[in-house]
């Protein structure tokens, strides 16, 4: 902040973005998707296998990362169309002040899309994402809600993804009294619906929790990258005005 912005008066500095979105076309997209991702799913161990990796464990499965051009079915460009969209417009609200007023023509790049199974307790512990400046999680399958919650071990935490603010390190070394209690709301849980899009910048530090269902939990994840078009990036791959 430049000195000049320090006027008299509270504020709230350094806020976190989080674009949640939901696809209109989940209930029609997301079954088409579990039967194309469990044929790459077996196409890909297959392919590991034979070059000379171990078998994957039964519970987690993580693909490679060119799922953009994997799928070529016109139900996957109408889906790709909604996350550069919901991409867009998240990105414009949280640089709201911060980009010229007369807005950018945006170029928007996927740089790296994977889908993630799991099942049996799998989990993907804390990390975060580099060489991109946004991320984002779709959910294509998981339990209905009320039998997700229900397990007897994970309940309600069963699959959510779990964001850790810049607050959460702090709290290591904080003494913890009623002047900081507003550090101790340090991480947000997601529940884990299908046909919902989170988009987080990718500096945020995540987790999913472990799952077990008895439907595979089943995610499309991704990592973007965005520039104005007069750019020199070289991965301009959709564009997003």
């Amino acid at each position: 902040m430049s000195p000049s912005g320090a006027t008299p008066g509270f504020r709230s500095l350094w806020p976190t973005p989080l674009g949640v979105h939901r696809y209109a076309e989940a209930a029609e997209l997301n079954p088409l998707l579990v039967r194309v991702l469990s044929a790459l799913r077996i196409a890909q161990v297959q392919s590991r296998v034979r070059g000379g990796e171990p078998p994957p464990a039964s519970a987690f499965f993580a693909s490679d990362d060119d799922l953009v051009d994997r799928i070529r079915l016109p139900e996957w460009q109408g889906f790709l169309r909604f996350v550069v969209e919901s991409l867009r417009d998240t990105v414009k609200t949280a640089n709201a002040g911060v980009w010229p007023a007369q807005g950018l023509d945006l170029r928007i790049s996927l740089d790296g899309m994977w889908f993630q199974m799991s099942n049996g307790g799998a989990f993907h512990d804390v990390h975060s994402h580099g060489n991109c400046s946004w991320s984002g999680v779709y959910c294509v399958q998981v339990d209905p809600q009320e039998r997700r919650v229900s397990h007897a071990t994970y309940g309600s935490a069963n699959g959510v993804t779990r964001f850790f603010g810049p607050r959460f390190e702090r709290l290591g070394g904080a003494r913890i009294d009623l002047g900081n209690a507003y550090l101790q709301d340090a991480h947000l849980d997601v529940d884990p619906v299908p046909g919902q899009l989170l988009i987080f910048p990718s500096w945020l530090a995540h987790q999913a929790l472990p799952y077990a269902g008895e439907q595979e939990r089943v995610i499309i994840s991704f990592n973007a990258s965005v520039h104005a078009a007069q750019g020199t990036h070289p991965l301009h791959r959709y564009a997003a005005t």
